[in-house]
């Protein structure tokens, strides 16, 4: 199953966004607070429980230059996925998305992907947010 989140426009460069997002600790910062517990991180990786009691974590797995940022599923995390948060240089600022690659049934799929489709937009807005200045 795959998933992409809405475009953004963010007021920052690909290098300034990348090297925020290469932290893990800052991703609380992207995540909806009245929606998750339990958060926890370290720069390499972070987890946190979702409404209904699903532990998602998630570890750092390097990048392409400042045009791609790359996050795999963690131990704890209910199925494997993969994360790519894709960045575009616009001349100081940048246009960036999530990327969702999971592997999941038909079943789940139905249960976890409007949720993850929420999650993702809403962490493309967080970020535009964040670096609105």
């Amino acid at each position: 199953m795959t998933i992409d989140s809405n475009k953004v426009v963010v007021n920052a460069s690909p290098e300034v966004i990348c090297s925020f997002l290469k932290d893990a600790t800052n991703l609380i910062h992207l995540l909806p607070q009245d929606k998750i517990s339990d958060f926890t991180a370290t720069v390499e990786e972070c987890s946190f429980k979702v409404q209904g009691g699903v532990i998602i974590s998630l570890v750092q797995d390097g990048s392409d230059e400042c045009s791609k940022l790359f996050l795999k599923s963690g131990e704890k995390s209910p199925f494997p996925f993969r994360l790519t948060i894709h960045l575009t240089d616009l001349n100081g600022s940048s246009e960036g998305y999530i990327h969702f690659d999971g592997e999941v049934n038909m079943f789940l799929k139905m249960m976890v992907e409007k949720p993850l489709t929420n999650l993702f937009n809403y962490m493309s807005d967080k970020l535009k947010e964040h670096f609105k200045g």
